[in-house]
């Protein structure tokens, strides 16, 4: 059975930080490219951070860059979200998503967690 848990998220104060997981099962993680997506109240769901299968690479949106660091160890089948210095904004439910990668070319197989939700309020 195919599946991404993520866990971590919670209430937190401005400047605070947490740590979202996200874990695999049913599915090799090595041959995927990880994402963190966030759905704000009433918005749209948005890219936060990527990951290439090997991690040697990694992008971020611009409103999270120097705060948010993806990472991901292919052999716990697990992929973290750092997420310093909290903003009231940041809040929203965040997801995974892996995106297969064959070679150079996304095959269209990918697969959603069922989110976790973040809250940064004083």
């Amino acid at each position: 059975q195919v599946q991404l848990v993520e866990s971590g998220g919670g209430l937190v104060q401005p400047g605070g930080s947490l740590r979202l997981s996200c874990v695999a099962s049913g599915f090799t993680l090595s041959v995927y490219m990880m994402n963190w997506y966030r759905q704000p109240p009433g918005k749209e769901r948005e890219l936060v951070a990527a990951i290439t299968p090997t991690g040697d690479a990694t992008n971020y949106a611009d409103s999270v860059k120097g705060r948010f660091t993806i990472s991901r160890d292919n052999l716990k089948n697990t992929v973290w979200l750092q997420m310093n210095s909290l903003k009231p904004e940041d809040t929203a439910v965040y997801y995974c998503k892996a995106e297969e990668v064959l070679g150079a070319i996304n095959s269209g197989v990918d697969y959603w967690g069922q989110g976790t939700q973040v809250t940064v309020s004083s």
